[in-house]
């Protein structure tokens, strides 16, 4: 058995304030009380995603999956710490340019969303938004929007592999059910009490229903269905305003008004191209 980690970082056990998410000083989706970078801090989230990725890895050969890949999702992604990783699992950094989750496989039997969040809007999210907090991006997709959960399940979708697993807070959790039923495992590891304010379960309380989750969600394999909607896929994409609009430049797509994108794609493998 193959199962494929996708990580992302604002939806891991102790994350909740985005200068936990980067380690840019001019990172511009932060509010403006929080325009600074916190190194200390961008540097423990890094080592608290590691805990909860090694927790998925031991649950999942637990279960005696064989085959692991783990692929860092998050920004530029060069958050994995390699004194950290397990070894066995196949690690995948770095820049993938128009791959959407570089380093999926077809023969894989399952996908794991690790560490993720709710799509933008969310009032219960923390850290809520899809794909660019700066922009505001808001997707729908044939009429409904769809946040980064969704889009990443599209994906593999398309591959005919079908997301078994996602971790993040409350509201990702809830979003996951909702968009593929309760088949899925979720493990919620902190509530929401607005976009950088949570009630934490404890990292190593966490970690061991993240090995649990992990070790049924191999299991339910057989049960899980791949993600898909009815092609072509029309694609829609809102940003905040006028001036952002007019410095976006998307690799498909065509600018309608003042603030919206859209796109049509005969593949869902290919609905990133409008990000």
């Amino acid at each position: 058995m193959k199962i494929f980690i996708f990580t992302d970082l604002e939806g891991v056990s102790g994350v909740c304030k985005f200068m936990q998410t980067s380690d840019k000083p001019d990172s511009k989706h932060l509010p403006p009380q929080e325009a600074m970078v916190d190194y200390a801090a961008y540097d423990e989230a890094r080592h608290l995603l590691m805990g909860d990725l090694n927790a998925c890895i031991d649950g999942l050969r637990d279960a005696g999956v064989d085959e692991i890949v783990a692929r860092d999702g998050h920004g530029i992604p060069y958050n994995f710490v390699p004194g950290e990783m397990r070894s066995g699992v196949r690690y995948c950094v770095g820049e993938w340019g128009a791959l959407p989750l570089g380093g999926l496989e077809p023969d894989c039997d399952g996908v794991i969303l690790l560490g993720h969040h709710a799509m933008a809007g969310t009032p219960d999210g923390i850290l809520c938004h899809t794909q660019s907090p700066e922009r505001g991006d808001r997707y729908w997709y044939n009429g409904r929007e769809a946040g980064e959960i969704a889009q990443e399940a599209l994906v593999a979708g398309h591959f005919d592999i079908p997301v078994v697993m996602v971790t993040g807070d409350d509201a990702a959790c809830r979003e996951a059910r909702e968009f593929f039923g309760d088949e899925i495992i979720t493990v919620s590891v902190k509530q929401g009490l607005g976009r950088e304010a949570a009630v934490f379960v404890a990292p190593e309380a966490a970690r061991r229903m993240i090995r649990d989750g992990a070790r049924e969600a191999a299991a339910r394999i057989p049960r899980c269905k791949p993600y898909r909607i009815d092609l072509p896929i029309h694609a829609r994409l809102v940003v905040k305003d006028k001036e952002t609009a007019d410095t976006f430049r998307p690799r498909r797509g065509t600018r309608v008004d003042d603030v919206t994108f859209e796109a049509t794609f005969d593949r869902a493998a290919d609905i990133l191209l409008l990000c």
